[in-house]
């Protein structure tokens, strides 16, 4: 780690562990509140030391963004101190494991998935299926995913180009069709910021996830504040509600899920309850992709065909 990468990622410890001591009162952390006139916003750092059962001075270099050789179970203390939940446990794991110097080649997100992954995506015929990276680039999709996110596909700022994949991020932070696709934007603003901030620990060294998150900043004061949080979250299931362009509104359960054969990767595929609008919808989705596809290969064999004299 070169000499700017060992400042920012020190910045990072600190900007990470002072966010999640300032929201925890003495009350939420059992203890007594000596003295009516604190002069800071949750614990303080003496605090957070006895309840880590660390020495004020080990928590103080801590704080300052040293986490080099911090045991597990010196990380786990402070954790349990900070009431850090799985997602920022990991975190902090994450960024104590890129404290020390790197044994392993950086990881780069993967771009591409191997065909028996995309066999198993068209198998999906009935929900609509996508493979992402920790960029939230989209890698591969199904027919109906491709239809389901077609606004995302279309979009000037976040759709493929030639130099970049579709990326999920880019278009809920830069493209204003967000809000109208999102339902729950905000919530989905939110998440979209923490999921990125978990992949930054995580991976540190992925330049294009560097510049992703720059670019974000740069255009994007939502993403700067949401970014400045220090959130940090999991995408594993839950509800999506989209308003879809053809179809109208969808209530859709979501499941992510890592993919053992390539670590860089995640599945999600989105559901409906049988007999219910948004399961009528999805059918309506599938018969318009259908159509469309039709479509563009009727053109493409008139485009193809001779002229007859």
């Amino acid at each position: 780690m070169d000499q700017d990468a060992r400042a920012e990622h020190r910045r990072q410890v600190k900007d990470f562990l002072t966010s999640r001591r300032a929201r925890i009162t003495p009350d939420q952390a059992g203890l007594p509140a000596y003295g009516g006139n604190r002069r800071v916003t949750g614990l303080r750092r003496e605090e957070v030391s006895m309840l880590a059962g660390m020495s004020i001075d080990y928590y103080v270099r801590m704080e300052r963004g040293d986490l080099s050789g911090a045991s597990d179970g010196v990380l786990d203390s402070l954790a349990t101190a900070l009431q850090l939940d799985e997602a920022e446990r990991d975190h902090l794991f994450a960024l104590a494991r890129t404290a020390g110097p790197s044994k392993t080649r950086p990881r780069t997100a993967a771009k591409a998935v191997r065909p028996a992954v995309q066999q198993v995506l068209d198998a999906m015929s009935e929900a609509p299926a996508w493979v992402r990276n920790g960029r939230h680039d989209i890698v591969a999709m199904n027919p109906l995913a491709a239809a389901l996110y077609s606004p995302v596909l279309e979009s000037p700022v976040a759709g493929p180009s030639g130099r970049r994949p579709a990326n999920t991020t880019r278009f809920v932070y830069l493209d204003p069709a967000a809000r109208d696709f999102f339902v729950d934007y905000d919530r989905i603003a939110n998440d979209a910021a923490a999921m990125l901030r978990l992949e930054a620990g995580r991976t540190p060294h992925d330049r294009q996830l560097i510049a992703l998150v720059g670019e974000l900043s740069t255009q994007s004061e939502l993403f700067r504040q949401r970014w400045a949080s220090q959130d940090v979250k999991f995408h594993r299931s839950g509800r999506k509600r989209l308003h879809h362009p053809v179809v109208g509104q969808l209530d859709l359960d979501f499941e992510a899920m890592g993919l053992p054969s390539e670590p860089e990767l995640f599945l999600n595929v989105y559901t409906a309850p049988a007999g219910t609008p948004t399961a009528d919808a999805l059918r309506m989705l599938a018969s318009w992709a259908a159509s469309q596809d039709a479509e563009t290969d009727s053109k493409r064999l008139d485009t193809a065909s001779p002229e007859l004299d």
